[in-house]
C-alpha cells in the first residue's frame, strides 16, 4: 500500500487505526532536525503573504470609497475575501497533497500564488471603475489564498514534532512584521518620503499605489527565498517519516461498492436537512428585511447541502472514483483533534472580528467621546486605534519566539490556553480604560494571544494529520477562521442594537468572553503528540 496516492473515489479515510507498514522497501526513519536559520528560509515567505493580506485590509475599503462605493456598500463588497479563502484553500490543499515536480510539493503552488498576486497588487489600486476593484479583490485575495495555504502544511511535511510550534511561531513572528510595516507605508510615504496622499476625485492617491507596486515586490522576493532556499521530503521519505513517529496513521482501505452506497444514503439524508434549514432559514431572513450579509449564513448551507446531496447520488450510483466524493467523504471523517480545535477557532475568532469591526467606534465614542465622523477629535482617535493594532501585531511578532518556551514547559494547550485567557483580559480592560495612552497595555494582553492564535492550533492540528492530507486539512481549518467571521459580521450589529442600547464599546465585552470560552474548550483538546 503506498502512503502517496492520486485522487481516486475507491479508497476511504478511516482514523484512529494504527497500522504499520513500509512501502518501496523504505524503513522508518526520524524526521531531521532543522536549524534556526532553515526554519527561517522556509517561513520567510510569509513575510511576503503578510504583506498582501496587510495592504489589502488597511487600504482596499479606502480604494472602494475613492471609486464611489457608499459607506453601507463596503461590508458587502468585502465578502469576496473570506468566501474565496472558504472556496480556494481546501481546494489547493488537496491538489498539493498530490503534486510532485521538479520544485516540490508545496513550493510550486507558493510561487504560482506569488506571480498572480503580485500583478493583482499592481493592478488594483489602477483600478478604473468600482466593479473592476471588486473583481481584483476577488482575484488577489485568490491568489494570496493560494500561497498561503501550503505554507501551514509545509511546517507539518519538514518540521518533526519537537519543532512545529517553533515554526508556526516563525510564522507569526513574519505575520507580525508584515503587518507592521505594510500597514503603515502609505503613512511613512506621505511623512518620511513627501509622496502625495490626495488625489483627484476618483483617482488613488500616489501613497497607496506605490504602497501596492512595493508590497507586489516584496511578496514576490520573500516567496521567491524560501521556494529556492528551502527543500522538501519526497512522499516516501514522507510516508518513513510518519512510521518513525509511530502515528496513528490513516489507513486507505479498499471500500466495496455497498460501503460507498451506504455512505451516500447518509450524506443525502444530511444534505437534505442542510438543504432544509438553509431554505427556512432564507425565508425567514427575507421576511425580517435584515442586511445584505446575514444571508450569506443562510447561502452557506444551501451550498454545503446541494454538495452533500451531490456527493451521496454520485456514491449511490456507483460514480465514487472522482477526486469530488474524496474530498466530501475526508471532510466528513476529520480527525477528532480537528473537529475539538474548530470550536477553539471558532470563538478565538469570533473574539478577534468583534475587535477588529469594533474597536474605532468603541475608541473613538467611549475613550475620546467623539460621535461626529468629521470632527479633529474622533480622527484622533481613529488614529490611535491604528497605532494600537500596530503595537498587538510588534507585540505578536516579539512573544512568538517565547511560545516554544512556554509550550515547552507547560504544553502546547495549556500555553495557549493562558495566552487566550492574557488576550481576553486585554479586550476586557477597555471597557475600564479612561486614558487613551493605556490602551497600549491592552494591546500587550491581545498581541500575546494573537501571536498565539496563529501558531499553537495548527502546531497542535499537525500531529493529528497524516502526511498525504496535510494540504487539504489545513484548507478545512480555514472553514473555522471564516465561518466567525462571516457570523460575527451577522450578528454583532443586532445584539448591539437589540441588548447593548447600541454601545460598540461592548463588543469588547463579547469579544473577551469569547477568548474565555476558546480558553476552556482548549484544555479538552487531545494534543496527539
Amino acid at each position: 500500500m503506498k502512503g502517496y496516492e492520486q485522487a481516486t473515489g475507491d479508497i476511504r479515510i478511516s482514523v484512529r487505526i494504527k497500522t504499520y507498514f513500509v512501502s518501496k522497501d523504505l524503513t522508518p526513519k526520524a524526521k531531521p532536525t532543522l536549524s534556526f536559520w532553515e526554519i527561517w528560509n522556509m517561513s520567510f515567505g510569509f513575510l511576503g503573504i503578510q504583506f498582501g493580506f496587510a495592504l489589502q485590509n488597511a487600504n482596499v475599503s479606502r480604494i472602494f470609497e475613492t471609486l464611489g462605493a457608499d459607506v453601507e456598500d463596503i461590508p458587502i463588497l468585502w465578502v469576496a475575501a473570506p468566501l474565496t479563502g472558504l472556496i480556494v484553500q481546501p481546494i489547493i490543499g488537496y491538489f498539493s497533497d498530490r503534486t510532485w515536480n521538479r520544485l516540490g510539493r508545496r513550493r510550486p503552488y507558493f510561487l504560482a500564488g506569488a506571480i498572480l498576486a503580485s500583478l493583482a497588487l499592481f493592478i488594483m489600486p489602477n483600478s478604473p471603475a468600482l466593479w473592476a476593484a471588486a473583481g481584483m479583490l476577488w482575484i488577489m485575495d485568490a491568489s494570496i489564498n493560494i500561497s498561503m495555504e501550503p505554507f501551514r502544511a509545509f511546517v507539518g511535511d519538514n518540521l518533526p514534532s519537537h519543532q512545529r510550534t517553533t515554526g508556526f511561531a516563525m510564522q507569526s513572528f513574519f505575520i507580525g512584521i508584515g503587518a507592521v510595516v505594510a500597514s503603515a507605508m502609505p503613512y511613512v510615504l506621505t511623512n518620511w518620503f513627501g509622496v502625495s496622499n490626495t488625489a483627484p476625485e476618483g483617482i488613488v492617491p500616489d501613497s497607496v499605489k506605490l504602497s501596492f507596486y512595493l508590497g507586489g515586490a516584496i511578496f514576490l522576493i520573500a516567496v521567491l527565498w524560501t521556494v529556492f532556499r528551502s527543500r522538501e521530503y519526497p512522499p516516501e521519505e514522507l510516508e518513513a517519516f510518519e512510521l518513525a513517529e509511530n502515528k496513528e496513521v490513516f489507513h486507505k482501505d479498499a471500500q466495496s461498492p455497498d460501503s460507498f452506497y451506504k455512505n451516500g444514503s447518509r450524506q443525502l439524508r444530511n444534505g437534505g436537512i442542510v438543504l432544509l434549514i438553509g431554505s427556512l432559514l432564507w425565508w425567514l431572513l427575507s421576511k425580517l428585511h435584515v442586511e445584505k450579509e446575514v444571508f450569506i449564513l443562510a447561502g452557506g448551507m444551501l451550498v454545503l447541502g446541494m454538495l452533500l446531496l451531490t456527493s451521496g447520488l454520485l456514491q449511490r450510483s456507483g460514480k465514487y472514483q472522482n477526486g469530488f466524493v474524496t474530498i466530501i467523504n475526508d471532510f466528513h471523517d476529520m480527525p477528532a483533534t480537528m473537529k475539538q480545535l474548530a470550536w477553539v477557532q471558532f470563538f478565538s475568532w469570533f473574539a478577534l472580528f468583534a475587535m477588529w469591526i469594533y474597536t474605532t467606534s468603541a475608541v473613538t465614542s467611549h475613550i475620546f467621546g467623539a460621535t461626529d465622523k468629521a470632527s479633529e477629535l474622533y480622527n484622533q482617535g481613529a488614529n490611535w486605534v491604528g497605532i494600537c493594532f500596530a503595537v498587538y501585531n510588534g507585540i505578536a511578532a516579539v512573544v512568538a519566539f517565547l511560545l516554544p518556551v512556554l509550550a515547552k514547559r507547560t504544553s502546547r494547550k495549556m500555553a495557549h490556553a493562558i495566552c487566550l485567557v492574557i488576550g481576553a483580559f486585554g479586550l476586557l480592560s477597555i471597557l475600564v480604560i479612561q486614558d487613551y495612552r493605556l490602551l497600549l497595555a491592552s494591546m500587550v494582553g491581545i498581541g500575546i494571544a494573537w501571536a498565539s492564535i496563529l501558531s499553537m492550533p495548527y502546531a497542535i492540528l499537525t500531529g493529528a494529520l497524516p502526511a498525504g492530507k496535510m494540504g487539504y486539512y489545513m484548507g478545512v481549518f480555514n472553514f473555522f477562521i471564516v465561518i466567525p467571521q462571516i457570523i460575527a459580521a451577522s450578528i454583532l450589529g443586532f445584539l448591539l442594537t437589540k441588548y447593548f442600547h447600541g454601545e460598540a464599546i461592548n463588543a469588547m465585552l463579547l469579544g473577551g468572553i469569547s477568548f474565555f470560552i476558546a480558553a476552556l474548550l482548549v484544555l479538552r483538546v487531545d494534543d496527539r503528540n
